[in-house]
């Protein structure tokens, strides 16, 4: 019990920091502490497939999409929806519904997406397994933008709700939860121990794809609800915002923290976070006592510096892999 306090308390603790210390700057600063709390949203999400299967995917962003395109349609009013986007699905054009409810929507689009995709891809594994989930990003940003049945294509709507940073930081900290509840249940270790010893785990009765096919549709209900809190977070839906930028930015957020660990998971989500908003500010000329600015593009060069030189010196990531207790400490 006490060490599951400890473990549980550690990522929930940075989330509520981060979200008090929101408060305390300029509008601008706020914008960028909430956005740092919605990639800690997607990257446990990531986790909690990738961290525990072991298997790479490129497509727990497409999930994120879903979710920001549900949990946004569905809160627009009807009569901006009729105007900016009149071939939608009429579902999607007559509904409409508050905030926190669109939430528990993002989460069924994704966790359906999910395990339709799961079906066959759960087989595979290594290379073959991360170009397939490529492939899905990639259709699914393909769709999102020409599609005008499913949203405002290539256009941007900007008329999305926002959401309180409290119902944010609550957010973030259910998908913490969630994340860690299933990593301590009885599924999250046997696939644990397919990740392990995959010929062991089948030995001892474990099937390998049942269990991956159940971690890849939470991981899709968990980043379809990321997407929503995303969507509210920023207050408009474009397809740019879910494709190769942000599927990068959260692998190395993942891969710098730990893989192995949702305390890695956090942590890394929250330092380049730090270091991404640092380094955006700074391509536009930032003060720290004197006057640095920075060649365009210096952000996403950096942040590659970093994720390779992890990988290199420090391949378990910055936690090793572990949660934070008492051994992590020491």
């Amino acid at each position: 019990m006490r060490r599951t306090i400890v473990e549980l308390a550690a990522p929930v603790l940075l989330v509520v920091v981060t979200a008090l210390l929101t408060g305390l700057f300029s509008r601008a600063h706020q914008l960028e502490f909430e956005n740092a709390l919605v990639m800690t949203a997607i990257v446990v999400a990531l986790y909690v497939f990738v961290g525990n299967s072991g298997v790479i995917s490129f497509g727990q962003v497409s999930f994120v999409a879903v979710g920001i395109y549900l949990g946004g349609i569905l809160t627009v009013d009807p009569q901006t929806k009729r105007f900016t986007m009149p071939s939608l699905f009429h579902v999607l054009e007559h509904a409409h519904i508050g905030n926190v409810p669109s939430l528990v929507v993002a989460a069924a689009g994704g966790g359906l997406f999910g395990f339709l995709v799961g079906l066959p891809l759960m087989r595979l594994s290594g290379l073959p397994a991360g170009i397939a989930t490529f492939a899905v990003l990639g259709i699914t940003a393909n769709v999102l933008y020409y599609w005008e049945k499913v949203g405002p294509t290539a256009q941007t709507l900007s008329d999305v709700p926002g959401i309180s940073r409290g119902t944010l930081a609550g957010g973030t900290i259910v998908i913490v939860l969630a994340a860690y509840a299933y990593q301590r249940s009885r599924f999250g270790r046997m696939l644990r121990a397919t990740r392990e010893d995959p010929a062991a785990a089948r030995a001892a009765g474990i099937s390998v794809y049942r269990q991956r096919l159940v971690a890849f549709t939470l991981s899709g209900a968990l980043a379809g609800v990321a997407g929503g809190l995303y969507v509210h977070q920023l207050g408009l839906i474009t397809p740019d915002l879910t494709y190769l930028d942000l599927t990068f930015i959260t692998l190395a957020m993942l891969v710098f923290g730990g893989v192995g660990s949702l305390f890695g998971a956090v942590l890394g989500a929250l330092v380049i976070s730090a270091l991404n908003s640092f380094l955006g500010d700074a391509e536009n000329t930032v003060h720290v006592g004197f006057r640095l600015t920075l060649p365009a593009g210096t952000r996403l060069v950096t942040i590659g510096a970093v994720m390779a030189l992890v990988i290199i010196l420090r391949p378990s990531g910055l936690t090793g892999g572990r949660e934070f207790g008492m051994r992590w400490r020491r």
